[in-house]
């Protein structure tokens, strides 16, 4: 059954602060409160103990995990291997020359007009590259998001999704774009972990990557719990055990939540990207069923399944039933079933999850609305 609340667009669900509070709320009522809550981002006075004391029991998960694109998703530029690996980057727009150069194990982003020329280190590197990679810059104690990009694809520079392609006014705008205070410490937020906690931004804390900590909340309890023996109260938070609907709140922090993108008035296929809201946009999203959860077909710990056939086995988990329905499929009376594809028996995604590329992203992104696509249909909002 699909969230009413959702369908009618309650405002008072879709701030975050109070999101925090109503998912709280619902997870109470249904009686699956961990034994520590956690959102990302929350003001703490637990401490974060780092990987490495997760890998003391959780070896392989945390290995893998740091490999994968949230485990990646931000480097200093002294661990950057894209900026290690391209040592000298050139971008022409207008008047402006763009540059981007090693210095030992610093990259140092520079713009100049002829006239001017305003060079600035590289503070940190916000995506891993496998679609492209934004530049974060400090200069005279602002933030700012590098006008240029890195992109995989093109395997080199151009605009940042969202900047414009007309040369700007100034040097100072040619650099980026300066970044307030809460956007700074959303990007940090879903990047990093440690590095905001509550409405205050901590760089000296922060740790490189979405981690451990980001998503199961500080650790010293459950470490200090484990070396004791205590196995009934483990002082860690599991999404794991948040339904289908909370989860979807949960990864949308950070991924956008059907509340964040409607709110946000983002139309068109600039929202292919937001995977919650997409999905939950799918007729056979239901926010009681875990078949169809962020978590049934990626696990966090783990790069994203290339196999198409393992996705197909997700498809499946539900879409089990005789095309017929006078012949009704033999399955567990407390889970619902639908029919199967009459046209195809396999790589079910690549139909009903079609890919579209962002207009400047240089990136193809898979469609999370799944549905029946109509041959020259428009992009469904």
């Amino acid at each position: 059954m699909k969230c009413a609340a959702r369908r009618n667009l309650q405002i008072i669900v879709a701030l975050p602060f109070l999101a925090a509070i109503a998912l709280s709320v619902r997870t109470q009522i249904a009686g699956q409160v961990p034994s520590t809550e956690w959102r990302p981002n929350q003001r703490t006075e637990a401490r974060f103990v780092g990987s490495k004391a997760c890998a003391e029991c959780h070896r392989s998960k945390v290995a893998s995990q740091q490999a994968t694109p949230m485990g990646t998703a931000l480097a200093s530029p002294e661990d950057c291997q894209i900026l290690r690996s391209n040592l000298n980057l050139t971008f022409r727009n207008g008047q402006y020359t763009y540059r981007i150069t090693r210095e030992a194990n610093r990259s140092i982003y520079t713009v100049t007009d002829g006239a001017g020329t305003l060079s600035t280190p590289i503070l940190y590197c916000f995506g891993n590259g496998e679609a492209g990679q934004t530049y974060v810059l400090h200069h005279n104690g602002k933030f700012y998001e590098s006008r240029l990009s890195f992109y995989n694809d093109i395997r080199g520079l151009d605009f940042t999704m969202g900047h414009s392609s007309s040369p700007p006014a100034t040097i100072q705008e040619a650099m980026g774009r300066e970044m307030g205070a809460e956007e700074t410490r959303n990007c940090f937020g879903c990047h990093s972990t440690n590095a905001v906690s509550g409405a205050r931004l901590q760089l000296d804390h922060l740790m490189e990557g979405v981690s451990c900590e980001a998503c199961h909340g500080p650790g010293d309890k459950h470490v200090a719990a484990m070396r004791a023996g205590d196995l009934k109260q483990k002082g860690i938070f599991n999404p794991k055990r948040l339904s289908t609907e909370d989860l979807s709140t949960f990864c949308g922090t950070c991924h956008r939540s059907w509340e964040q993108v409607a709110l946000m008035g983002i139309r068109g296929v600039r929202n292919v990207r937001f995977q919650p809201f997409r999905l939950t946009n799918s007729k056979c999203y239901d926010s009681e069923d875990k078949r169809i959860s962020c978590i049934a077909c990626h696990d966090p710990h783990e790069n994203r399944k290339r196999d198409e056939a393992f996705y197909d086995s997700k498809c499946e988990a539900c879409h089990n039933s005789p095309t017929s329905a006078t012949q009704p499929a033999q399955t567990q009376s407390s889970k619902r079933v639908a029919v199967a594809c009459p046209v195809g028996k396999k790589n079910c995604a690549s139909c009903h999850m079609p890919k579209y590329e962002l207009p400047g992203s240089h990136f193809k992104f898979t469609d999370h609305h799944i549905r029946i696509v109509r041959p020259g249909e428009q992009y469904p909002n």
